[in-house]
């Protein structure tokens, strides 16, 4: 049978009122008290039913997370932060991924799982801000990722630009000027990868030089053979950088496998810096250099947003909130040492 709370106070010989102040940590209890009723929690196993505290609150306990690719090792290790930042709330964290699709995006912002979801955090690729402007759909909603809304909901980023800069300025600093970019999309100028193409030039313009667009390279998607194939792309017309910002670090790993093959080695014939630093960024024959964003950052600012929808204290405005990021150097612009 469940342990209860009155079986706990009897045990302590305490009332079940000093009980649920211990299990919900309640300030004001003194500490022989506080070790008195945990020695009984212990003693007896008592776990807190935590549907039963959601439902008294008129929630469920459950906030969704819906990211374009689970598959994508970014996106993975996101949804492990914010996992781990829902928990510290007693929160479950339900996962879905869109695969970047419009309709599906659609389909989670317009609430199709409202019912069994307290909150949603959604990283969408696709979608506009029409497409969230008339929701019907009162689950408050936190936006992750870079495109630029002007919608009333929590959104969280990180500054693209300005961690492109830092990406090419590193590159600059170690001596490098002709520096290929390989991830821009052709299609919305809204999305990361044209932000941080902006970052690549505003940084090349400040050192004095030209961004040369031969070295600017598009891709049909964010994975290893995109970032293979744009560096083969570029190698045969004839094009060769010194070094190579990529968009991911997938797209980096890619263009480093490539440049292996064709007997170029990396950092010393083209350095190699990547975006994300994915787990993977470290294992590598050459680690790679990456630009860091702070994913427990995102994750908890993401996870605090709903509880503060949820409290009924959200802006109604929204806001723009920023994670912070750093430069991770690593062997594919510094060597071995």
């Amino acid at each position: 049978m469940r342990v209860s709370l009155k079986d706990v106070a009897e045990r302590a010989g305490v009332s079940i009122k000093t009980v649920s102040n211990v299990v919900n940590n309640y300030p004001h209890i003194t500490p022989a008290m506080r070790a008195k009723v945990q020695e009984a929690i212990d003693e007896l196993g008592y776990r807190p039913n935590l549907t039963a505290r959601h439902l008294r609150k008129g929630r469920t306990g459950i906030i969704a997370l819906a990211v374009p690719e689970l598959g994508n090792p970014y996106f993975a290790e996101l949804a492990g932060a914010v996992i781990d930042a829902a928990a510290e709330h007693e929160f479950t964290v339900l996962l879905d991924h869109t695969r970047g699709e419009r309709q599906q995006e659609l389909l989670v912002s317009q609430g199709f799982r409202a019912r069994v979801i307290d909150g949603l955090i959604l990283s969408p690729l696709e979608l506009e801000a029409e497409d969230l402007q008339g929701r019907a759909d009162d689950v408050p909603l936190v936006l992750l990722g870079e495109r630029e809304y002007g919608l009333p909901f929590d959104h969280i980023a990180i500054d693209n630009v300005a961690a492109a800069r830092a990406a090419v300025r590193h590159l600059l600093d170690r001596g490098r000027t002709r520096i290929a970019y390989l991830g821009v999309r052709t299609d919305s100028a809204n999305r990361p990868a044209h932000l941080r193409l902006d970052g690549w030039r505003a940084e090349l313009a400040a050192a004095g030089l030209t961004p040369d667009e031969d070295l600017i390279v598009p891709v049909g998607g964010w994975d290893r053979d995109d970032g293979a194939r744009a560096m083969a792309e570029l190698l045969d017309a004839g094009h060769r950088p010194d070094a190579v910002f990529a968009f991911n670090d997938l797209i980096a790993i890619g263009a480093m496998r490539v440049l292996h093959e064709r007997g170029l080695r990396v950092p010393w014939d083209i350095a190699v810096v990547g975006f994300d630093d994915i787990a993977e960024s470290r294992f590598g024959a050459v680690s790679l250099t990456t630009i860091a964003p702070d994913k427990q950052a995102i994750a908890r600012l993401a996870v605090a947003s709903l509880l503060r929808s949820l409290s009924g204290r959200q802006d109604p405005g929204g806001r723009e909130l920023t994670a912070e990021f750093r430069l991770v150097e690593r062997e594919s612009t510094l060597g071995r040492r």
